[in-house]
């Protein structure tokens, strides 16, 4: 029987009183890829930062090959034969391409720092491997972000290690890069590595390995072939929210109305990271529009750049004025508002405090009024008025996010990921609160999430953002029959 090259058995991860990896069991066999999945802050990371020696596990055990390693420092780890493509680049700035790679390859014993004469043509051959043969003697700052990316490729194989650890390399990837890298990738298996994947792009993982591995909180929550994980029902409850369904919405924007929001060919790169790539869409006045996304498919991007948080290329209309130019402050003044997916609350300050920022423009007659119909949609609030924000439970700090974000009285108010990592009961509440709010005024909302199961009933449209583009439009109902089935 073929000895596992990597092993791990019930690791253990605390950071103080938090959990981040609970009782993790996986195994890696050569020639093998293991897709390891999950939302954001799952705990992917901290397990394979935990293998690396990065962080160091409270309990469990990290064989490899056979030898355990759990709580070595890092360059013990990797001579005994691990390499990691970290999924941020931090190239040395005055070295080349192949520099860089023959760094890699020097010998890492204090008695023979020279090198062999054969390191540059190894580095050579590494190069054209990973495809960046013809531009190996150029400075990383002069390269385009997949090759930075092919770069990190390069400096993890260097010194063949039995088992590569791949932190999101499709991260910011076009999709002909994002194929590319998988051929890359499925090259290490053919030559007996063992390949522990960790990616928001769950198409491409599923595409790509032999097992799938889901986390969610910390915990294994399901394992096995890719279609046995994505069809199974705690993996779809987490990133789906459950089974699709839809609710009949009577239409309440004005038939034929000009948008009241308009997007137009909205592109925004992060250095040279590709973060949004030409998204275009709109939203009528009083209504309701969902964009629906996995983790890392551009939601949070696409919004800062509405609200002119982040340089973009493109065009952003609101109430018919192209946005290009103001500030976010500005725009939020002219009443379009975003409550962000990290809340950005005022921690120390109370309750109160917080919704008295939001309303700092009222006049006391208009902010008593305010504070009255927000306390009727959030009544939990009401009660912890003079409570510190940050000793709020999660649910409640959210309902105190959107509560700000009214307070302002937007024309439009955008939602980001307003579910996360919140209770059953709490979301409850929510859908509860996005009903009244439709119901009984005339706010257009716009909504990102990654929970469908959320989503839909408080649309009147979907869009499907998926690695940075529009890649579907239409209704709820059309949503849950043609783009459903293939969203994970």
């Amino acid at each position: 029987m073929t000895q596992n090259l990597l092993e791990v058995t019930g690791l253990v991860k605390r950071f103080g009183g938090l959990v981040a990896v609970k009782d993790i069991s996986l195994s890696v066999a050569p020639g093998e890829i293991l897709g390891l999945i999950g939302p954001n802050g799952s705990g992917k990371s901290t397990v394979m930062k935990c293998i690396m020696g990065i962080v160091r596990p409270n309990a469990g055990s990290v064989r490899i090959g056979g030898v355990e390693v759990a709580g070595w420092p890092t360059h013990r780890i990797a001579r005994q034969g691990v390499g990691i493509v970290f999924q941020h680049s931090h190239p040395l700035p005055r070295q080349t391409v192949l520099e860089h790679i023959e760094i890699a390859l020097l010998p890492d014993s204090l008695l023979k720092l020279a090198a062999d004469r054969h390191v540059a043509e190894r580095a050579r051959a590494i190069a054209a491997r990973v495809g960046l043969d013809k531009v190996m003697h150029r400075l990383p700052r002069t390269l385009p972000f997949a090759d930075l990316r092919r770069l990190e490729l390069a400096k993890a194989i260097a010194r063949n290690p039995e088992v590569v650890l791949v932190d999101e390399p499709f991260a910011g990837l076009t999709s002909g890069e994002v194929a590319d890298f998988s051929a890359l990738i499925a090259s290490f298996r053919a030559e007996g590595h063992a390949v522990l994947l960790v990616d928001h792009n769950v198409k491409s993982v599923a595409a790509l390995v032999d097992r799938v591995f889901a986390m969610y909180l910390g915990e294994r929550i399901a394992a096995g072939s890719a279609a046995q994980v994505m069809s199974d029902p705690k993996v779809r409850q987490v990133y789906l929210g459950g089974g699709i369904e839809v609710a009949a919405r009577p239409a309440k924007a004005a038939e034929g109305a000009a948008p009241l929001l308009s997007v137009d060919k909205l592109s925004v790169s992060y250095g040279k990271a590709q973060a949004l790539e030409d998204v275009s869409l709109h939203v009528a006045p009083s209504e309701f529009v969902s964009v629906v996304g996995l983790n890392g498919a551009g939601k949070t991007t696409l919004f800062n750049a509405i609200c002119q948080l982040v340089p973009s290329t493109g065009t952003v209309r609101f109430g018919g004025a192209a946005l290009g130019g103001r500030t976010a402050a500005q725009v939020a003044r002219g009443g379009l508002v975003q409550c962000p997916e990290s809340r950005e609350l005022f921690g120390d300050m109370s309750v109160r405090e917080n919704l008295d920022l939001g309303g700092q423009h009222l006049s006391p007659a208009e902010c008593a009024r305010q504070l009255d119909w927000l306390f009727e949609l959030f009544p939990i609030l009401r009660e912890r008025q003079g409570q510190a924000a940050r000793t709020l439970s999660g649910g409640e700090q959210q309902m105190l996010a959107i509560a700000r974000a009214l307070m302002m009285q937007p024309k439009l108010l955008i939602l980001d990921e307003p579910t996360l990592g919140l209770a059953p009961v709490i979301l409850e509440q929510l859908s509860k609160a996005l009903e009244r709010l439709r119901l009984t005024t005339d706010i257009t909302v716009l909504l990102g999430e990654q929970n469908v199961t959320f989503a839909l009933p408080h649309a009147d449209r979907v869009y499907v953002l998926e690695h940075a583009r529009i890649v579907w439009e239409g209704s709820p109902a059309r949503f849950a029959a043609e783009a459903g089935a293939a969203y994970l």
